[in-house]
């Protein structure tokens, strides 16, 4: 056995790019930090019954597990930060108003969440805690697309793509399904089969739209189609109004836009908007994120959040490479 082959999907950074993440790194957070967003650096272990508290239960099978050999309890490796922002937000700042937060850290992760993605992404992150009005959504859009943008003008990275949905679309049409019906039929509304979602949703209340969710993605002309499609259902109706207003307040920003209803990414985590940010032309997403007003309520406290990370390994790899340097002492 090589003792020197890592763990597939896990690896080493090298010089070049390692400086690359760095710089970008501390780009993000001088932005984070004029923007009024507060650093926390939480723990990368944590007894696992708090790190999977909530809404950090869906993370389960991307987590992994060990004993403490102090405790004798079980310990969890981080795999996500939000759910510990939520914690430090709940216990340990127990704010009345508006908190700020932001990171920037690794995390492990059980399996990959794209085929060529790492299995320990750095993750630098933005959340907002205590305001539920889209203008909170607005805010941390905004600081994520103005983060990136001098890698587009200068850096190389491609034209940037957002896309976004709202998950309380898919819940204001499955609000009275049995919970066994909503699992069968989150996989295939997001492989877009609505053939076969129209089948599993025969005899519910709003069968003909849960398919229509499927067809309903592409530029914001989609928010039209949507409005003519859709139930009145309020809640279906503020959130393409919510729809509408992202759309509106991100004119002028260097970032296309999409929608797609069908995008329940996280669904059992996020309550509103929910967003996934392209480079022009690649697969896999950049930076995540959306809304979660729940995420809090198992620590006690649950306000409203919004915010997003940025996987900054999934971001240099769409950079070209730095120039190499001379090594060798400097004198």
């Amino acid at each position: 056995m090589r003792n020197w082959v890592l763990p597939d999907q896990i690896e080493d950074v090298l010089p070049g790019r390692a400086w690359q993440m760095e710089r970008i790194r501390r780009s993000l957070l001088d932005g984070f930090d004029a923007a009024g967003y507060d650093l926390v650096a939480p723990p990368l272990v944590e007894f696992l019954d708090s790190l999977l508290t909530g809404a950090g239960a869906d993370l389960d099978a991307q987590t992994f597990k060990l004993t403490d050999p102090l405790s004798g309890r079980l310990l969890g490796i981080r795999a996500d930060i939000t759910p510990q922002t939520a914690r430090i937000d709940a216990h340990l700042l127990a704010e009345s108003g508006v908190t700020r937060l932001c990171y920037a850290g690794q995390v492990l992760q059980a399996r990959p969440s794209a085929m060529h993605h790492s299995r320990q992404p750095y993750l630098v992150g933005a959340e907002l805690y205590g305001d539920a009005g889209i203008a909170a959504d607005l805010e941390v859009l905004r600081l994520l697309v103005r983060g990136l943008a001098p890698l587009r003008d200068s850096g190389g990275l491609p034209p940037l793509l957002l896309d976004f949905g709202h998950a309380g679309i898919f819940r204001a049409l499955l609000a009275d399904a049995p919970a066994e019906t909503v699992a069968r039929l989150l996989p295939l509304i997001a492989s877009k089969q609505a053939d076969v979602v129209a089948q599993v949703a025969r005899g519910l209340a709003h069968a003909d739209a849960l398919a229509a969710l499927c067809r309903l993605y592409g530029g914001v002309e989609v928010l039209d189609r949507a409005a003519a499609e859709l139930p009145p259902l309020q809640a279906v109706q503020a959130a393409l109004a919510a729809m509408r207003q992202v759309a509106e307040g991100l004119a002028g920003l260097p970032v296309a836009l999409s929608c797609d209803l069908g995008e329940l990414r996280g669904f059992s985590y996020h309550s509103g908007l929910v967003f996934s940010v392209y480079a022009q032309g690649g697969s896999d997403a950049i930076a995540n994120g959306g809304r979660y007003d729940e995420v809090g309520r198992a620590f006690g406290r649950a306000r409203p959040a919004t915010g997003f990370s940025i996987d900054l390994k999934e971001l240099v790899r769409l950079l070209p490479p730095p120039p190499a340097r001379a090594r060798g002492r400097q004198v």
